[in-house]
């Protein structure tokens, strides 16, 4: 199923969505978007025959931002890392639209030739969007952890963007939502192991979301509130707590 033209990738949505910045990476691992933009990801693969996380970065973040901290602890950790970036980010071309990027997801698991029961798909905040395309298209993927992630585009997309400006109206835009972001339906083939990771007083992404993707995963799965840190603190105000649960999972999947 290939991602078509679409109101949601309209300049405005993008220009309120995405925060992309131009940073350096040292060797990037090239991937070729659906668009044929150039992703500038980064890869380690340090460890023949282990599991790879696939992970989607947060809009206010780019890959260069998870060196070497993250990466260093997957390997430690015992894990390969394909760290995908988007378009417009880092040293990538193009321009970042939420729709069009879904089959970019696609394009970063394809482009390791790992098989799928190996792979786990790892998103954050907006990053759950494109991981959790990713399990649709890929239902045999081992497993997918979401942290702080977006159960429902509807309410934060109308806080940022008015349909009028779009030339459209609000339920044609709800229609289109629903086509392109319906988790339930995402999660509803996917057959690997979930983990949810929230923090409870998540201050742009409530809680709610955390639940809601718990209920529309299959078993097994596992939903972890964190009553500590916010939105972009949740990682550092439970390092310990946070990466004991990662590794548990990706040791299990």
């Amino acid at each position: 199923m290939s991602t078509s033209s679409t109101v949601l990738d309209h300049p405005i949505v993008s220009s309120r969505y995405f925060f992309p910045r131009r940073s350096s990476l040292s060797d990037p691992y090239w991937v070729t978007a659906a668009d044929g933009s150039r992703l500038a990801c980064y890869y380690q693969a340090t460890h023949p025959d282990a599991k790879t996380v696939v992970y989607f970065h947060g809009n206010g973040e780019v890959v260069a931002d998870y060196l070497p901290d993250f990466a260093t602890w997957i390997a430690t950790a015992g894990y390969n890392l394909l760290l995908a970036e988007y378009r417009g980010y880092g040293l990538s071309d193009g321009q970042p639209v939420l729709v069009g990027m879904l089959d970019d997801a696609v394009a970063c698991i394809r482009s390791i030739q790992v098989p799928e029961h190996k792979i786990v798909l790892f998103g954050r905040s907006i990053g759950s969007l494109y991981a959790l395309h990713g399990v649709s298209r890929h239902p045999q993927i081992g497993g997918l952890i979401i942290e702080s992630g977006v159960a429902d585009l509807t309410e934060r997309f109308f806080q940022r963007v008015f349909p009028e400006e779009l030339g459209t109206s609000r339920p044609e835009i709800e229609e289109e939502l629903r086509k392109h972001f319906d988790c339930t339906r995402k999660l509803a083939a996917f057959q690997g192991q979930t983990l949810i990771l929230h923090a409870r007083f998540d201050e742009l992404i409530s809680a709610d979301h955390a639940e809601q993707l718990y209920r529309a995963a299959r078993e097994p799965k596992r939903l972890k509130i964190f009553e500590q840190g916010g939105h972009n603190d949740i990682f550092f105000r439970n390092r310990a707590d946070y990466q004991q649960l990662v590794e548990a999972f990706l040791a299990a999947v």
